[in-house]
């Protein structure tokens, strides 16, 4: 088993996870149930998913949920945009999260190509 701590993407995702929160705390209210919602469960699951990856005993179902992991990131990616666009997000806000969850999905389509 892997320890997760030791991934500088795992570290990477959980700052992001933070600073989403953080961030979303100025949304509408109206959103709480909807967008709001909806970017956290995913920025939450892409340090979620490399953690739990790493528990697993193969390199097969690691990469499964590095996967996993990489998909969370798109979705992310997309709701930050949606949010930019919504202007929920100031574009001081929008664009180095933007920067980050890119960088976050380099580094998970590296580390899922030196697994496989």
């Amino acid at each position: 088993m892997r320890d997760f701590h030791q991934y500088k993407v795992w570290s990477r995702g959980h700052q992001l996870a933070l600073s989403i929160y953080k961030k979303t705390k100025g949304f509408p209210k109206e959103e709480l149930f909807g967008l709001t919602s909806q970017i956290r469960r995913a920025s939450m699951s892409i340090p979620f998913n490399i953690a739990e990856g790493c528990g697993r005993r193969s390199d097969a179902e690691f990469a499964h949920f590095l996967n996993i992991a990489a998909g969370s990131a798109s979705e992310v990616e997309e709701e930050l945009l949606l949010a930019y666009d919504l202007e929920f997000l100031e574009k001081e806000s929008y664009l180095p999260l933007d920067k980050e969850v890119k960088e976050i999905k380099a580094m998970l389509s590296k580390l899922i190509d030196s697994i496989n």
